[in-house]
């Protein structure tokens, strides 16, 4: 009941359009993935498999969230809307995560033993966005909108882009249940562009005076 309570009010906290903890337990289908979760997490690691399984299966139903009960989730976890998810066997997410639909947390391929990411505490994966194969994403991160992350993305920085390049949020701490923002990120290669772009202007510039002086 402590981590039920803990995780409402995480839902209270990061969402603008929660307005009580009843409306949340009894609508939010992320709750209640979490829920039919820690069951069938529970079932699992009793090796009582098929039941896990069948449990899980029954949460994908009704919830449209799929988590494996393997997979191993810390407190306070936070699943916005929620529908198309998927954490696969071996994942491992930490304390204060953030997830929105669409977000796959998978393999690569078919490996054998840990194959899945491993999400640090207090990291925001933003909506459609893909993390596969088996490696971190480490403390504050956040993965933006439809990047595809494939390597380790260091603490306190930013994936972004297909497939995800890092950008170190220098020297910032984060606090995703005050600041949840999924859009406001910088893209290196867009600001690489920009300069190119800068760049092409000017010497098209030069030329043109350069033209026009010959012709004089």
């Amino acid at each position: 009941m402590t981590q039920l309570g803990e995780t409402l009010r995480a839902y209270q906290a990061r969402d603008p359009a929660a307005r009580s903890c009843l409306e949340i337990f009894l609508l939010y289908p992320g709750v209640h993935a979490i829920i039919f979760h820690r069951v069938s997490h529970w079932l699992w690691t009793h090796q009582l498999r098929f039941l896990a399984r069948l449990n899980s299966q029954l949460a994908r139903h009704c919830t449209g969230i799929e988590i494996h009960p393997g997979a191993v989730i810390g407190r306070r976890f936070v699943i916005d809307h929620g529908m198309g998810i998927v954490i696969g066997e071996t994942a491992e997410i930490g304390d204060d995560v953030l997830l929105y639909h669409g977000v796959t947390l998978g393999g690569t391929g078919k490996d054998q033993g840990k194959r899945h990411p491993t999400i640090g505490n207090n990291v925001l994966i933003a909506c459609g966005a893909k993390v596969l194969g088996p490696f971190k994403v480490g403390d504050n991160s956040r993965i933006a909108a439809n990047a595809v992350v494939l390597s380790e993305v260091p603490p306190n920085a930013t994936a972004v882009g297909v497939p995800a390049r890092i950008v170190r949020v220098a020297g910032e701490r984060t606090d995703y249940a005050e600041r949840v923002d999924q859009i406001h990120i910088t893209d290196p290669l867009q600001k690489e562009l920009q300069v190119l772009q800068s760049r092409l202007d000017f010497l098209e510039q030069q030329m043109e005076r350069e033209k026009n002086h010959e012709t004089i």
